[in-house]
């Protein structure tokens, strides 16, 4: 499933991604209890959140704060 900025704030599961408004796309991959969070297509993890710890990603659309906890999905809202 995938999701747009339209269903902000949204709690993305794995396997599951969203889209912002300007084109970008967050998903994020298990480590452990940790989450790599990815931006866009790049396999390389934009950062790696803890439970409780939050990243904010910075886009031409505005910022949107990715948190996470235990469990197998993720937080996005706007900031």
């Amino acid at each position: 499933m995938s999701f747009t900025e339209a269903d902000l704030p949204v709690d993305v599961r794995h396997g599951e991604m969203i889209t912002l408004g300007d084109g970008t796309t967050v998903r994020f991959e298990s480590n452990g209890e940790a989450k790599n969070i990815m931006v866009n297509d790049g396999f390389e993890p934009a950062c790696t959140l803890f439970p409780g710890c939050d990243y904010t990603v910075e886009t031409n659309g505005g910022n949107y704060q990715v948190s996470c906890e235990f469990g197998d999905c993720m937080h996005v809202k706007k900031i």
